[in-house]
C-alpha cells in the first residue's frame, strides 16, 4: 500500500466527523482511528463549573428575595409556595378565565393555579383562607420547588 494513500486516508479521517476507516487492498488492511474530540469537548461542561455558578447564584438572587419579601411582609402574610418544579399557569386552558386575581378572596382548598410538570397538569390548592394580595409568579414560566407563587393575606 502506498505512503501517500495512507497519508490521505488520515487526513479524510482528522477533518472530517468520521472516528475510523478501515481499507483493505490486496490483503494488506489499515485501520486509521481518532481519538473521539467530542468526548473531550463534551466533558468539559459536564464538568460543571459553569452551570454552577448560575445555579449558586439563582439560589443566592432567590435568597434575597425571600429576605426582601420577609421584611416588606406583614405578619398576617401567607406566601403559597410551589410543591414542584414545572410551569405556572394561572387558567386552566390558554383562552380561559385566570382561577384567582389580586383582591379575590379564596377559602382553603381552593384551587389557585396549575404547575404542569412532565406533561401532567397539578392544580395548586390554597392552604389557608384569605385575600390574594399578589400573584408572584408568571403566567407561562418556570418554577422552582418551594418558590413563592402568592401571597395571602389572612385574617
Amino acid at each position: 500500500m502506498d505512503l501517500n494513500l495512507i497519508k490521505k486516508l488520515v487526513k479524510i479521517v482528522d477533518t472530517s466527523e468520521i472516528t475510523d476507516l478501515e481499507v483493505e487492498e490486496n490483503g494488506l488492511r489499515v485501520k486509521v482511528a481518532k481519538k473521539i474530540r467530542g468526548f473531550k469537548t463534551f466533558e468539559q461542561p459536564q464538568v460543571i463549573m459553569s452551570p454552577s455558578p448560575v445555579h449558586e447564584n439563582t439560589a443566592f438572587k432567590a435568597s434575597e428575595e425571600k429576605v426582601i419579601t420577609e421584611e416588606e411582609k406583614p405578619a398576617n402574610v401567607h406566601e403559597i409556595r410551589s410543591p414542584i418544579v414545572g410551569t405556572f399557569y394561572r387558567s386552566p386552558a390558554p383562552d380561559a378565565d385566570p382561577y384567582v386575581q389580586v383582591g379575590d378572596m379564596i377559602s382553603q382548598g381552593s384551587v389557585l393555579c396549575i404547575v404542569e410538570a412532565m406533561k401532567l397538569m397539578n392544580e395548586i390548592e390554597s392552604d389557608v383562607s384569605g385575600k390574594i394580595i399578589k400573584i408572584i409568579a408568571e403566567n407561562g414560566k418556570p418554577v422552582e420547588y418551594n418558590q413563592p407563587l402568592f401571597l395571602v393575606q389572612t385574617s
